[in-house]
Formats: C-alpha cells, sequence, structure tokens
C-alpha cells in the first residue's frame, strides 16, 4: 500500500488521473476541499483556512503562529486520512505536508497551455481569453503559496518522483503507470516509514491541541516526537504557559513521556 500525492496545475488532468487511480486501486481520493472539511475537527474553520491560503499576505508583517497552525493542521488532518496506508490526494502540495515520511508516490501532472485550455473552455464555460486569465492567475498563485508556505518551487522537478506530461501520455496509460509504481518496494510502508508516520502523526495531535487550547495557543512552540516521546520547545509567555504546556500535551492520546524544555519568553505574531 502507498499514498499518492498528485500535485497539478490548473486544468492540467490531475484530479481525473487521481479519481481513477484511486478507483482502480480501491484506495480513498481525497481533494483539497476534503482536507479542509478533515480539519475542522482539528479546531479550525475552513473560512479561516480558506482564508489563510487565499489572501496576499504582507512579508513585512509576517504572522508565523497564524502560517505554522494552518500547515500543521493540515498536516494532521492529511495524517488522519491516510492513517491505513492507502490514500490518493490530489491538490495543493500535499507531499509537502508529509517530510519524512518515505512511503508516498509523489506525482506532478502536466500539460501544455492548449491541453489546459480547452479543458476550461469545455469544464467551466469559459471564453478562450477567460480561460487563458484564468489558468495564468492561478498558476502564478500555486508559485507565490508554495514559497510563502514551504519556501520551495512547487515546480521543481527534484520535488517529485514522477512527472506524467499529458501532451505526451493518456490519462488511462498515466494511471496504469502510477497504479505499477504503487506495488514497488521503494513506495511500501516498512517498519521505520511506518514509525515516522505514528511518530508525524502524534506531533501533529500535539500541537493541535496545543493550538485549540485558550492557554497555550499563543506559545511559539515546535514538537517532535521519538517513539510516543514528545519533546516540546519555544518560547511561552509565563512560567504558568510553561507548566500548562505539559499537561495539554501529556494528556493527548499516545503520547508515553514529555520532555518540556520550552522557556519564557515571547509569544508568536498573530
Amino acid at each position: 500500500m502507498a499514498i499518492v500525492t498528485i500535485s497539478r496545475g490548473t486544468l492540467s488532468g490531475g484530479k481525473a488521473i487521481a479519481e481513477e487511480l484511486a478507483k482502480r486501486l480501491g484506495y480513498p481520493c481525497v481533494s483539497r476541499e476534503r482536507l479542509f472539511d478533515e480539519a475542522e475537527s482539528f479546531g479550525i474553520t475552513k473560512a479561516e483556512l480558506n482564508l489563510e491560503f487565499s489572501r496576499p499576505h504582507s512579508f513585512w508583517k509576517p504572522s508565523p503562529g497564524r502560517r505554522m497552525a494552518a500547515l500543521t493542521i493540515l498536516r494532521a488532518a492529511m495524517l488522519k486520512l491516510s492513517r491505513n496506508g492507502d490514500l490518493v490526494y490530489h491538490g495543493f502540495a500535499g507531499h509537502l505536508l508529509l517530510d519524512g515520511v518515505s512511503h508516498i508516490l509523489r506525482v506532478r501532472v502536466i500539460a501544455g497551455m492548449e491541453y489546459r485550455i480547452r479543458s476550461a473552455m469545455e469544464q467551466l464555460f469559459l471564453t478562450r481569453e477567460q480561460a487563458i486569465a484564468r489558468i495564468r492567475k492561478e498558476d502564478k498563485e500555486s508559485v507565490y503559496w508554495a514559497r510563502y508556505h514551504y519556501d520551495v518551487d512547487w515546480q521543481d522537478p527534484s520535488l517529485y518522483d514522477v512527472i506524467l506530461n499529458l501532451d505526451m501520455i493518456g490519462i488511462n496509460s498515466a494511471v496504469e503507470t502510477l497504479r505499477l509504481m504503487t506495488e514497488r518496494e521503494e513506495f511500501t510502508a516498512d517498519d521505520g516509514s511506518r514509525r515516522a508516520f505514528d511518530d508525524l502523526m502524534l506531533a501533529s495531535m500535539v500541537w493541535a491541541a496545543l493550538g485549540k487550547d485558550s492557554r497555550t495557543c499563543s506559545a511559539n512552540l515546535r514538537v517532535e516526537v521519538t517513539d510516543g516521546t514528545v519533546t516540546i520547545t519555544g518560547d511561552a509567555g509565563s512560567n504558568q504557559v510553561v507548566h500548562d504546556i505539559l499537561a495539554v500535551a501529556a494528556a493527548t492520546t499516545g503520547v508515553r513521556e514529555v520532555v518540556n524544555e520550552v522557556g519564557v519568553g515571547s509569544h508568536w505574531i498573530w
């Protein structure tokens, strides 16, 4: 079993590939919208996530706490949805949410401008000029948001295991290629990858719990997990908040031990 993440430009055919691949594999197929729905269980609303991923942020007035909260909760939602080890996700750079987990097939689907223009005109009933404008706008936003949230160029081929060009290969052939790749040893979970997955899941759960609790939500924290042992570092506003951080983390299901290395210092800028 493998987790498959498919990154695609606007109307590049990635959604169709994801849906057909999930059908052939018998895996759940998850879109960005479904991921946002799942994230609500961690205490953030879809409206808040849409705002975070759609507004023009100012680099002169950064909001590291808000950005970290959004990404960590999306990671927790993705991990929760893929906990059975089988998932096909299509959307915004999903593989970047699961950094450190090896049993992921990272796919990028591309297509030429004419392919995308035809898709936009047929699926969205746009004129040619409208289709071009929409594709260019959304491509520009994707590049910006990947740089802002992940500090990467999401078009960098080194971020992917395979790139499929739908100008050169049909959807059925692309799906069959990916189906065969999911059977390869490189994308099959082993003990080390499962441990990494579980540790990342628990770290995300602890961070989400700390972010939801009114006593600890403003602390500037980093959470790492190794075999159920949680290490928390960063700064809090007072000794009482440091104590509360320990209590909230220890109460999270799956935590065996908490190493609290949080000091008293500044809060996040929200």
